[in-house]
C-alpha cells in the first residue's frame, strides 16, 4: 500500500500539499511516483508564474511515461526545487520531503477545503485499485 502523511492535503490527480499560511508545497504522493517508476527529468514553472487550481503546473518524465502535475490551489510560485534540475529521483526516493515540486503562495488558502484528507485519499485509493 502507498505511503499517505496524515496532516497533508491530497487532489484526485494525487499531488499533495502541505500549507503553512498562504503557502502550499506542492508534490506528488508515494503512489503517483510508484505508478511512474524512476523518474529522469522533472519539468517545474517559473517562479511568478500565476497558476489556477486543476491547470498543469509542469511534467514528470519516466522510464515508463510522462506525467503532466496540476495545480491543486490558485497562487503564484514562490519557490521550485532547483535540487530536481540535477537529481529528479528525489521524487521517488523522498516523494513527501526533499521530492516536493514547487511552493505557491495561495490567493484563495479556502480552496484547501476543497481537497482531500489522507483519509479520504486512502478511500480513494482503494476504490481506484477494486
Amino acid at each position: 500500500m502507498a505511503n499517505v502523511v496524515q496532516d497533508l492535503k491530497y487532489t484526485k490527480d494525487h499531488e499533495w500539499v502541505r500549507a503553512e499560511g498562504n503557502q502550499a508545497t506542492i508534490g506528488i504522493t508515494d503512489f503517483a511516483q510508484r505508478q511512474l517508476g524512476d523518474v529522469v527529468f522533472v519539468e517545474l514553472p517559473t517562479i511568478d508564474d500565476n497558476l489556477q487550481a486543476g491547470e498543469p503546473f509542469g511534467s514528470i518524465e519516466s522510464v515508463k511515461a510522462v506525467t503532466e502535475v496540476y495545480m491543486p490551489v490558485s497562487g503564484r510560485i514562490s519557490k521550485r526545487n532547483e535540487a530536481l534540475d540535477g537529481e529528479p529521483e528525489l521524487v521517488n526516493t523522498d516523494p513527501y520531503q526533499d521530492g516536493w515540486l514547487t511552493v505557491i503562495t495561495m490567493s484563495d488558502p479556502k480552496e484547501l477545503e476543497g481537497l482531500l484528507t489522507a483519509a479520504e485519499y486512502e478511500e480513494y485509493l482503494k476504490a481506484e485499485s477494486e
